[in-house]
Parts: structure tokens; sequence; C-alpha cells
């Protein structure tokens, strides 16, 4: 899966830190999203959609491995 939650965060204007707060996870989880070590579940995909207000889609979408 690619996402682009880095490019998100620099259009919003978002450190690593001030997202992580806003959705209630550590920096260290937007780090390893961002660098595309971890998948986010649903419910955190969900708070991400919600904050930028874009379908999730937007900023996850699926490689031809997945």
């Amino acid at each position: 899966m690619k996402n682009s939650l880095k490019v998100e965060r620099a259009i919003n204007n978002y450190t690593q830190e001030e997202l992580a707060k806003k959705i209630g996870v550590s920096r260290q989880t937007i780090n390893s999203i961002e660098t595309n070590r971890y998948v986010p579940s649903t419910l955190l995909a969900l708070k991400l959609s919600r904050l930028f207000n874009k379908p999730v889609n937007e900023f996850f979408t699926l490689d031809d491995e997945d």
C-alpha cells in the first residue's frame, strides 16, 4: 500500500508530532505510516480521513502487489 500522508501533512502544515496528537497516536506511528512500515487500522484511517476532510482512498492506495 502506498500513501500520501506526508504530503497531506505538509499541505496542512502539521509536524508529525502535531498530527499524532490530533488523532491520538505517537509520532513514531505517523513516521511508520509515512515510510510504509505500518499499515494503519481502519479506525486510524478514518480519523485521518475526517481530519483532512478527504476520503481514505485519496491518501491510501493499493500497490499492484496488494
